[in-house]
């Protein structure tokens, strides 16, 4: 099999090479190419694989050499997949980033090898940005703004922003897409679509043909800003009770399926503790209100923002309130849970928090897990199963534990492919969101917070007591289910009581007194 695989990447090379020298002999844009972008495509897998059927043919799998090639093997083949990105850009890179943030369902030498492509974008040109402006807006880039500060604020796969003001004085933030994207999105995703029909042809425990189901559906959503600047009004709406979220507004006059105009947020990344620190905000206010807020999408709404890297979730003090705040950037990419899925998801998290294995079983395979339940509630929480059996809530996360769950990540490849094809499609984008979450935990040192199990507990109980409101029409029933989301939401906030007077020096003081404590220094 090797041997006939190196035959066809070496007839596919050649042919890539020629086609590219003459192309270039007529001053084309080879990058432009449908051709050139999956010739380059195919020879990079064609590498990759080829480096897989041979590195490991003659050494025996479980001994320390086995793992140790195969740790480098992983590495250098996720820097090929990265450097194919960078060339061919877009797409490509959209979904490296996808894949760099699944922390904990892909080897580590992947995701922190691809983890770089966010800040590896490419830029377009300012004549390439004017002439989008022009097209879709039908006017000067002079005629619409008084300012237009030619370097982008940040520049993404799809797309870049610009900071300008309106002839009014007010600031706003002006996204361009890439003039190209649009264009080359959908002929790239067949090419993805071909080359991982091949790769799980030649390895069958390769089963990952739901990433390209999954920018299929996407893809099209990504690249209309009309439909970004809708997410962004409705979870604004949705979510109006958090005062400390900030959502931008949208200058729909100024938008189109290309452009998106908005207020332009300031605030540091909320992975930048050294800016946290400098203007005096608290990183566990801000991981508690993170919680609330996609607690509050997850489980209670069942529409969530699936990307919410660094980049995309800024905090700063309030201008004028002077109170610590939340701004959430880039709408474009939200699942919806239908209310069947949204309702198991809610009683599996129950049950993983408090460490019920019936539950958790139960909950799983009406998930789709099947006999792999123990490995999705580890994928789930980021937990080890002895962690999901005494409750995750009860037990501390570990270097060691994150460094056991990151291994099998790459021990259990094959069976975590065969979960995600299993599982619902609307479960892949959430176990992203979810990852990228605990990302953001881990750097600000608060994962496994007493407060964001809290947080989701009362979701979880209000969705489950909404749901069930709906299904009845009995006066009866109806206070019967109030009074018992009541009760719950009680214990709930008398637990959350309990543990913060644990951790007070006023408890130590009552202890103390009690004669339960040495003396509190």
């Amino acid at each position: 099999m090797a041997g006939r695989l190196l035959k066809v990447s070496s007839v596919a090379t050649a042919v890539f090479a020629s086609t590219g020298f003459y192309l270039y002999n007529k001053n084309v844009d080879l990058n432009d190419l449908s051709i050139i972008r999956f010739g380059r495509a195919a020879a990079m897998t064609a590498v990759i694989s080829y480096d897989y059927l041979t590195a490991l043919k003659n050494l025996q799998y479980g001994t320390e050499e086995y793992w140790a090639v195969k740790s480098k093997l992983h590495r250098r083949s996720a820097e090929r997949l990265r450097e194919l990105c960078c060339a061919n850009r877009g797409t490509f890179i959209k979904m490296g980033q996808h894949l760099g943030a699944l922390d904990y369902l892909l080897p580590e030498e992947y995701t922190s090898t691809l983890k770089v492509l966010h800040s590896r974008a490419p830029q377009s040109s300012m004549e390439e940005i004017k002439q989008v402006i022009r097209e879709d807006l039908g006017k000067e880039l002079g005629e619409l703004f008084i300012r237009f500060e030619e370097k982008p604020q940040g520049a993404a796969s799809l797309a870049q922003v610009h900071r300008a003001v309106l002839s009014d004085g007010r600031t706003v933030a002006v996204k361009v897409q890439h003039p190209k994207v649009q264009q080359q999105s959908s002929k790239d995703i067949v090419v993805m679509e071909f080359l991982l029909q091949v790769v799980q042809w030649l390895f069958p425990d390769f089963a990952f043909m739901w990433l390209v189901e999954e920018a299929k559906k996407n893809m099209p959503l990504e690249l209309d800003f009309l439909n970004e600047g809708r997410n962004a009004e409705k979870v604004a709406e949705m979510l109006k009770r958090f005062d400390f979220l900030k959502i931008p507004k949208i200058y729909w006059e100024l938008s189109t399926k290309r452009i998106l105009t908005m207020d332009f947020e300031e605030g540091g990344q909320v992975n930048d503790r050294e800016y946290m620190r400098k203007h005096g905000i608290n990183v566990n206010e801000i991981s508690q209100n993170l919680g609330k807020i996609f607690s509050e999408m997850i489980f209670v709404n069942g529409f969530v923002h699936c990307d919410p890297h660094p980049g995309n979730v800024l905090v700063r003090k309030g201008p004028e309130s002077n109170k610590t705040e939340i701004v959430l950037l880039d709408h474009g990419l939200y699942q919806v849970l239908n209310q069947d899925f949204r309702l198991n998801y809610c009683k599996l998290w129950q049950s993983l928090i408090r460490g019920d294995m019936k539950g958790i079983e139960r909950y799983s395979r009406q998930l789709g897990a099947g006999d792999l339940y123990p490995l999705f509630a580890c994928i789930l929480t980021g937990r080890s199963w002895k962690s999901v059996n005494t409750g995750i809530s009860q037990t501390p996360v570990t270097q060691s534990e994150d460094v056991e769950i990151r291994t099998n990540a790459a021990q259990y490849l094959p069976q975590i492919s065969e979960l995600l094809n299993r599982v619902p499609r609307q479960m892949l984008l959430l176990m992203k969101t979810t990852d990228l979450l605990r990302g953001i935990e881990t750097t600000l040192q608060t994962r496994a917070s007493s407060s964001s199990f809290i947080n989701m507990s009362r979701c979880c109980t209000r969705a489950i007591a909404r749901h069930k409101m709906s299904k009845t029409k009995s006066g009866t029933r109806r206070l019967q289910i109030s009074l018992s989301e009541h009760w719950a939401l009680c214990q709930i906030g008398l637990y959350e009581l309990m543990l913060w007077l644990r951790s007070s020096a006023l408890a130590r003081w009552v202890y103390y007194l009690l004669g339960c404590l040495p003396y509190p220094n």
